[in-house]
């Protein structure tokens, strides 16, 4: 019997997601399922039609909750990495309809792992939302330049707010 995958830096991970205190999931799903006015949950979404998601975040506590609320959502969370080369590595692998990419990974900047993403597509150029803790205001001139598709604060984070970012709402 093989043990359980754990987030390590220096690969992707698949589905294996770092437990983390009940205090702190709870916490932090009530506050991403608090109705911020622009986006309403629109329930489950049948499986033919959920989206493959990538998170490269190195804050493997965030990971865990926010893949679980995605994937309530709608969202499939199809891997993870804690670093922009394990990103890269990541996204080039698992081919995601978007990726979620902090802004802040440690040491690195988001903000260079989306422009290496776009630079190193040998398909689609992909789906990439900024997501940090961060106002938006902090970042707007960096986020404007960037090629990622939208920015949203970690905070109003699901998966109906997604889907609203990518124009797949109705």
């Amino acid at each position: 019997m093989s043990a359980p995958l754990t987030p390590t830096s220096g690969d992707c991970q698949l589905q294996s997601f770092v437990p983390v205190s009940r205090d702190f999931r709870r916490n932090f799903l009530l506050a991403c399922m608090r109705p911020s006015g622009r986006v309403r949950d629109t329930g489950l979404v049948p499986m033919g039609e959920r989206l493959r998601c990538v998170i490269v975040d190195d804050n493997p506590d965030f990971v865990d909750a926010a893949a679980a609320l995605l994937e309530r959502q709608g969202i499939e969370v199809v891997g993870f990495a804690q670093s922009s080369s394990d990103g890269l590595r990541c996204v080039e692998a698992l081919r995601p309809d978007v990726t979620l990419v902090d802004i802040d990974l440690g040491g690195e900047s988001g903000f260079d792992l989306v422009a290496q993403l776009h630079g190193n597509t040998l398909g689609a150029t992909p789906q990439v939302i900024l997501i940090s803790t961060h106002a938006e205001e902090d970042f707007a001139e960096l986020i404007e330049n960037s090629a990622a598709v939208a920015f949203l604060p970690k905070s109003a984070l699901s998966g109906p707010a997604v889907r609203e970012v990518l124009g797949l709402l109705g």
